[in-house]
């Protein structure tokens, strides 16, 4: 038996609270977690439900919204706000000409997983089409959250806290806010909902009500992980969602291979990739944009962003890796070292004290202490470029554009301005000057003169 072709799905994302919690300027679902801004999480895993159209609805903050989505999503506005239902209620212009499912998520609920949006689009489209899908979850303490009445899985009565019973409190299936209609049927039950609350708002939750009162049947879908229906409405509701994501993303990395010496310590970012065998040590931090192959070794106290790690690379301790870093088989930076934009080649070293900006360095190359590469001159950026198993000196500068040929040798203390032809020595410094008996006489003066001031 051939299954119906799936329904076309739109989500309505609501972001139009005011997020006064949060004392921010910053529009409360760009606000990042794991170096991301919350709302992208969200529409990251609705993505994988392939969506035909995106509404983002929004109330202040709407030209941070527009600029953080261009065209992936329709913004629509919430002026003023009158309540979840009436903010759903903006959504309808963009879907006039929509026929569909409908999945509502909320921007400051990150968190839900791919697998659970798709469970409330097939519950919706179940054998008994349920007029409404509810996501509940059964947390540890109900506090204030909305309840289902519910047995089961059908939806007898949905209740705000404020309104609710002492017998419908004692209920522990919780609202979560999120839901699943057909879109032909979820603004005609909108247009039907009322006010007559104790906020005086419409919820989005008496259209679940008012479908059973047609003679509708209203389903609920429970989750079995209450943490990814957690909204965040405050920084400290943001620290422990980052808090939560870390500590999962580390078990999943160990889980896949790579030892965490002190896992607690190590932050990583929504994209950060580790290979098998990668060993990170304690205090590393990951930005955006890593990834590291097989067998690396991440010592402590690094920061790396926008960098590529090679198989068997190690790097640190204290070493800064930004992006456009590229750290290529067996090479290595030790600590305090910083790179920008630059490649390591193969077996290439960079130990101690140096900044490698706008460079290549070829194979078996080996960038002594201290060693600078000058590649900004207040205006413009310019490339160092640095052969195979060239050897730079202690203490050098070399200042951009130039080019140090293979097996080169530049001399410790040298400023090189100039190309370095292959196999050539480049010393760059100034004559000695050398004055025998000169450092002894100048403490016999400065001696007697200080004990002239004494005396005196």
């Amino acid at each position: 038996m051939n299954r119906p072709a799936p329904s076309p799905l739109a989500i309505v994302v609501l972001a139009a609270g005011k997020g006064t919690r949060m004392k921010s300027d910053l529009h409360k679902v760009l606000h990042p977690i794991a170096g991301r801004p919350m709302l992208e999480h969200l529409l990251a895993s609705a993505g994988e439900l392939a969506p035909d159209r995106q509404v983002v609805v929004v109330g202040q903050g709407r030209e941070q919204l527009e600029a953080a989505l261009g065209d992936r999503a329709t913004i629509a506005v919430q002026e003023p706000q009158h309540g979840t239902g009436h903010a759903v209620q903006q959504a309808g212009e963009a879907l006039s000409d929509f026929s569909g499912d409908v999945l509502i998520l909320y921007g400051d609920v990150p968190f839900v997983r791919a697998q659970t949006m798709r469970a409330m689009i097939e519950r919706l489209n179940g054998d008994d089409s349920p007029a409404v899908v509810v996501l509940g979850f059964e947390p540890d303490d109900p506090l204030q959250y909305g309840r289902v009445i519910a047995e089961d899985g059908r939806i007898a009565k949905m209740v705000e806290h404020k309104d609710a019973s002492e017998e419908e409190r004692a209920c522990g299936l919780c609202n979560s806010g999120l839901m699943a209609v057909r879109s032909q049927e979820l603004f005609a039950l909108l247009d039907r909902v009322g006010n007559d609350n104790a906020q005086g708002e419409y919820y989005l939750t008496d259209i679940v009500n008012i479908a059973n009162g047609d003679g509708r049947s209203c389903a609920v879908v429970v989750t079995d992980d209450p943490d990814e229906v957690a909204g965040i409405n405050s920084r400290a509701e943001l620290a422990e969602a980052e808090a939560r994501w870390q500590h999962r993303r580390r078990r999943a990395a160990m889980d896949d291979g790579a030892s965490l010496v002190a896992p607690e310590t190590v932050w990583f970012a929504w994209d950060t990739e580790l290979g098998r065998d990668v060993l990170v040590e304690q205090n590393v931090v990951f930005g955006p944009g890593v990834k590291v192959a097989d067998g690396a070794r991440i010592r402590a106290f690094c920061h790396i962003e926008g960098a590529t790690i090679a198989g068997e690379v190690e790097v640190g301790p204290f070493a800064r890796l930004r992006p456009g870093a590229v750290l290529e088989e067996k090479s290595k930076v030790g600590n305090f070292v910083e790179m920008k934009k630059s490649v390591l080649g193969p077996g290439a070293k960079a130990n101690h004290l140096s900044y490698l900006g706008d460079t290549e360095v070829g194979a078996g190359a080996n960038i002594g202490a201290g060693t600078i590469t000058c590649n900004y001159d207040g205006y413009f950026k310019y490339k160092t470029v640095i052969g195979e198993r060239a050897f730079i000196g202690s203490n050098s500068a070399l200042i951009a554009p130039v080019k140090i040929g293979a097996d080169a040798i530049v001399a410790a203390g040298s400023a090189v301005s100039r190309d370095v032809a292959d196999g050539e020595l480049r010393l760059v410094r100034a004559e000695q000057l050398v004055k025998p008996g000169w450092a002894d006489q100048f403490h016999d003066a400065m001696k007697k003169k200080k004990k002239a001031e004494k005396k005196g």
